[in-house]
């Protein structure tokens, strides 16, 4: 979501003649965009500012601005605190960037704007194409969270679920398409509980598939409760819906998702993956998870650990609890640092060895990759097949935009390496 957030604030800008900079200390005017779901992200703003200032001790002052969900939620502090700062503007607010950068470049005024005006945001924002011209991209089709899980922050500083008209995004994927584009992710903090008029995420998708020069279609983030049976469904009739969905489920103790106020129980949950299975034979999964959550037992973390066995995720992205204030488990007593940081090792160790053992397998297997661009390497091409994972190859033509066969040779960590079986483009 904040890479495309940034991409739209990077074609905002140009609208007033500002272009993108690798001079840092050159820089007229710095954005920071920023992350409020862990206690790092919102340190690493602070270490950001205190880098800005640094690189300008000794020249004119940049306009630096705050925006995205620390802004909105630590909007009037951050201004107190930091005299640095020009502008906070939260995240439904960013279309006011430019406005606010012609202030101050005349005022010395401060601007604090963090407005929940979603509807606002996406009027302006519709006026002008995306200029992103990438082979895969991003759209943003929901915002905001209704679920109030205990932990986190999201729908405090995103605020409710709203969703696009699919008329909207329809015209925004076919300006995508004729700048190159062949892969859409559709984007939400709650993506599946898209919802506007009669039309749901299912129905979205279904019209996606039927567009021409549009090969493939992927969603993120998604909430167990809203996986819905017409949305299950749509992975059995949908070709271009990749065969991979992140689902997180944060804990596989069922005492700690009632605790984190989840909505779901673990066998729910699992019930979902073998509906999935029944639909798509091929289909894999990712995850997150939170360890060390306040009361979590050892019990509990066995549960986990159970879960991840079960399912066997392909990437599971797992983190040490990190209270947020103005949540309820802030107010939970936490388990010791210690504790949970053994704990993660345990689960991370293990989410590795599943991922390598999966990995594994695909070795000498064919695979249909869908090339995004050529690597400063000479003939080596960068893609990702219909799981995401990262494909390198060597090629003698320039493959950018196709999908084609591609046999696995061998792998790293990060990365899968193999070789094109023919030049010929697949369909997807």
């Amino acid at each position: 979501m904040n890479e495309y957030d940034s991409n739209r604030i990077l074609d905002l800008v140009k609208t007033i003649n500002y272009e993108p900079t690798k001079k840092i200390n050159y820089a007229d005017c710095y954005v920071l965009n920023t992350c409020h779901i862990r206690e790092k992200a919102t340190e690493k703003v602070y270490h950001d500012i205190g880098r800005v200032k640094k690189e300008f001790r000794n020249k004119k002052k940049p306009i630096l601005i705050i925006t995205g969900c620390v802004a909105q939620a630590e909007g009037d502090e951050m201004l107190k605190q930091e005299k640095y700062i020009d502008a906070v503007i939260g995240p439904q607010s960013y279309h006011e960037i430019p406005k606010i950068i012609k202030k101050a470049e005349v005022s010395k005024n401060r601007f604090n704007n963090t407005d929940f005006d979603v509807i606002e945001k996406f009027d302006k924002l519709n006026l002008f194409r995306n200029s992103n011209s990438k082979i895969s991209s991003f759209i943003t089709i929901q915002e905001g969270c209704d679920k109030f899980c205990n932990f986190c922050v999201v729908p405090y500083t995103r605020g409710p679920e709203y969703s696009r008209s699919l008329e909207e995004i329809i015209i925004e994927v076919k300006q995508l398409i004729e700048n190159g584009v062949k892969e859409i992710t559709l984007l939400g903090q709650n993506v599946n509980a898209y919802k506007h008029g009669k039309n749901k995420l299912s129905d979205l998708i279904y019209t996606l598939n039927n567009i021409k020069g549009l090969e493939r279609i992927k969603f993120t983030t998604s909430h167990p409760k809203d996986m819905t049976e017409d949305l299950i469904e749509a992975y059995k009739n949908c070709h271009k819906l990749m065969p991979l969905l992140h689902l997180p489920v944060q804990s596989g103790s069922n005492k700690i998702l009632k605790s984190m106020n989840r909505k779901h129980s673990v066998e729910e949950y699992l019930s979902i993956i073998e509906r999935l299975k029944n639909k798509k034979t091929n289909i894999k999964f990712s995850s997150d998870f939170i360890i060390g959550y306040p009361n979590e037992t050892e019990q509990d973390f066995v549960d986990t650990i159970n879960l991840l066995k079960k399912v066997k995720f392909i990437n599971s992205y797992s983190f040490i609890y990190s209270a947020r204030p103005g949540t309820p488990s802030n107010r939970l007593s936490s388990i010791e640092k210690e504790i949970a940081k053994k704990r993660l090792k345990i689960f991370q160790e293990l989410s590795d060895e599943i991922k390598k053992d999966y990995r594994r397998s695909l070795l000498n297997a064919e695979t249909k990759v869908l090339f995004e661009n050529k690597l400063g390497q000479k003939d080596r091409y960068f893609g990702r097949d219909e799981f995401s994972n990262s494909i390198i190859v060597y090629s003698r033509e320039n493959i950018t935009g196709k999908i084609i066969n591609t046999k696995i040779n061998s792998f790293n960590s990060n990365t899968l390496f193999g070789e094109i079986v023919n030049e010929k483009e697949c369909a997807a």
